[in-house]
């Protein structure tokens, strides 16, 4: 393979730093660091996981250089003190172990501070918030500017000193350097605001003293956001003006994109294509003839290796690709690139744990962040017949871990394929990354030659008992919730009906015109599936109405989903009808329940109704009254246990390991 994709394996120098490979890990906050800011146990198992797998160069999360005015979070890690070198040293000690080079991002998260985590008002350039209804910083002094500045540089100097082999300076994703820079958020008038030179002044005096710090052969990576996608943010051709202030101390450009306001750029949507942001690395390399680095939703070999041959970039950036399979680089060199676990941008595990709820980071297609696949070298001790019915995605990972440990697994799945309820939403265009995720599945599940395959067949109690089960686990996924209202069942879904469930939408997705002008579309429910809708129409030219009985609308979704659907909603002039509440469903209309009490119809052309899923369980009483005497397991896992994400599914699934341990079949 490596043959294959010849210039991801091509060595990269830059000073006195050679990276084996073009695959470069880049920094992600994880929250698992120490409430003392030191670097934890679990980021040495992360971090080191991904080096085994082949990375080329890890570059370490964001620590902060100055605490706590500079922290963006309860358990980010800091490199303010030297009390914090000596673990930052043994995991650049066990990233050289593997064949692979370490950096560290060091950073001031500025107004992207909360000041119920860290005690104290968040600094800016301007007192303007990084993000709408964020807090309201407060403007630094020019002498406090000067005090952060020296603060970069020693932090710049203990990462030199705990081993690692380069440091990168974040200029963008509305930390605070990206905030002076910004003509949203600084409104200065002195020496560090107005003229592009002056808004770069911070920046060049940061990368200045980092470099008289850490020498003339230490690399220094630079992060910034090439282009803000915001209204009087910086443009593309913006930032090449401004970087002519602060290139010169600069050894490679880590081009990335987009502020809080527009964050859907900054952590990709999964609607974005494979390497989408590369253009403006070129644009970068074109001008300044340095060495730059590209992400963004970079997932496969063949799209990276693209990049660069046409020298779009030199490196490849990957942050979510590693955190869904560690192995990437190894599977794409000595492997089968069918064997990659693809993120699928879906930002649930990762962005929506971290920023969205302050938890450690987890991955929808990955259970085992910190652990990879060692899983796999446990061998049960004695015989087990697993039985799992259904096969989605929860079912899929159930009999796929079952049969990898050694159960003779067998999967039943009434369709003709497999992939569930994941297979069907990757149809709709926008969603179609979802897909890579059964597929990976499927073919996982086609080498174990200990799982047998069932399809078009119809689980019974009989069929189960045929099997001799010890575990049986019931998958067998939700089906739309349709409450008792007036009329919807009447209409839903019949022969020449206008109202459609999520599922008929889908099945004569290509049905649909093109052109949508002129036809109106009314969705009740505000949550994900509804917002699907939303997404697909809209953009199309109909006049959309979103109606959610709940006070918000996409409650529960991650903060990129979030910021992406609303943008998408504004720019369309989506009608957004929060705590409204369906009451009746007519054939070219739904009757509604306003907040103030009225009651109204909203015509349709299309109507739909996502008022979420519920769980579907034809077999499980019967089996949970054939086998009362506990001599065999029966487990829900995923949607049928309640509705839910494929996260859920997904960490279900890989539990049978744990299962199989308690039953004693590992002893």
């Amino acid at each position: 393979m490596k043959n294959q994709y010849p210039k991801i394996f091509e060595p990269f120098t830059v000073k006195r730093m050679t990276i084996k490979n073009r695959i470069v890990m880049t920094p992600m906050g994880t929250n698992y660091g120490e409430s003392s800011g030191e670097m934890s146990l679990f980021h040495l198992n992360y971090y080191d996981l991904r080096a085994k797998g082949g990375t080329g160069l890890i570059i370490v999360e964001n620590a902060n250089v100055d605490f706590p005015t500079g922290s963006n979070g309860t358990s980010q890690i800091r490199i303010d003190h030297d009390k914090f070198m000596p673990r930052y040293y043994k995991l650049s000690e066990l990233i050289h172990q593997q064949g692979g080079c370490a950096a560290i991002q060091i950073n001031h998260a500025g107004a992207s501070a909360q000041s119920a985590r860290t005690g104290v008002q968040p600094v800016s350039a301007s007192n303007i918030p990084s993000k709408e209804g964020g807090e309201i910083p407060r403007p630094l002094e020019k002498e406090e500017i000067l005090e952060i500045v020296k603060k970069y540089g020693d932090a710049a100097r203990r990462a030199q000193q705990a081993g690692f082999d380069a440091v990168e300076i974040h200029c963008g994703h509305s930390y605070l350097l990206s905030q002076f820079l910004s003509p949203i958020t600084n409104k200065r008038t002195d020496e560090f605001g107005g003229s592009a030179e002056n808004r770069a002044r911070f920046p060049k005096l940061v990368l200045e003293e980092v470099r008289r710090q850490v020498g003339p052969f230490f690399p220094i990576f630079c992060r910034i956001s090439a282009d803000e996608f915001m209204e009087g943010g910086n443009t593309l051709e913006d930032c090449l003006d401004y970087l002519q202030y602060f290139q010169e101390e600069v050894d490679v450009f880590d081009v990335s994109a987009g502020l809080n306001g527009s964050l859907q750029f900054q952590i990709d949507s999964n609607n974005l294509p494979d390497g989408w942001r590369s253009y403006m690395a070129r644009a970068v390399k074109e001008r300044y003839g340095k060495p730059v680095m590209t992400v963004g939703n970079i997932r496969d070999p063949q799209v990276a290796n693209d990049i660069l041959e046409r020298g779009d970039a030199d490196l490849i950036g990957m942050g979510r690709g590693l955190i869904a399979d560690p192995d990437w680089v190894n599977k794409v060199e000595f492997g089968d690139v069918k064997d990659i676990r693809k993120c699928i941008s879906c930002n649930v595990g990762c962005a929506g744990n971290r920023i969205g709820n302050n938890r450690p980071i987890r991955c929808t297609v990955n259970p085992y962040t910190l652990d990879g696949e060692g899983y796999k070298e446990r061998k049960i001790k004695k015989n087990c017949n697993v039985v799992v019915i259904g096969g989605g995605t929860a079912g899929l990972e159930a009999a796929c871990t079952a049969a990898e440990v050694g159960c003779t697994t067998f999967l039943i799945e009434k369709k003709p394929e497999l992939g569930g309820l994941s297979v069907m939403i990757s149809k709709i265009p926008d969603k179609k990354r979802l897909a890579d995720f059964p597929k990976y599945l499927i073919h996982r599940a086609s080498k174990l030659k200990n799982l047998f395959v069932f399809k078009n067949t119809e689980a019974t109690v009989e069929l189960v008992k045929n099997f001799n089960p010890d575990i049986i686990v019931n998958a067998t996924g939700s089906q739309p919730l349709l409450p008792p209202i007036t009329g919807l069942h009447e209409h839903i879904d019949k022969e020449g009906s206008k109202v459609y469930s999520i599922l008929r939408m889908i099945d004569e997705i290509e049905q649909f015109p093109e052109d949508m002008k002129g036809k109106k579309v009314a969705v009740i429910g505000g949550g994900a599936v509804g917002l699907d809708v939303v997404e697909y129409f809209a953009p199309k030219g109909a006049d959309v109405s979103i109606i959610e009985m709940l006070p918000t609308i996409g409650n529960g979704l991650d903060p990129i989903t979030k910021v992406g659907t609303a943008t998408l909603m504004k720019e369309y002039g989506v009608h957004q009808r929060p705590g409204t509440a369906l009451q009746e469903v007519k054939a070219d209309a739904f009757t509604v329940k306003n907040p103030d009490g009225s009651v109204e119809d909203v015509p349709f052309d299309y109507g739909f109704i996502c008022l979420g899923m519920k769980s579907n369980n034809p077999i499980l009483d019967e089996l949970h009254k054939e086998f009362d005497d506990g001599s065999v397991e029966v487990v829900s896992i995923g949607d049928s246990m309640r509705a839910r994400r494929i996260i859920e599914g997904t960490n279900e699934g890989r539990s049978i390991v744990k299962i199989l341990d308690r039953r004693g079949y590992f002893q």
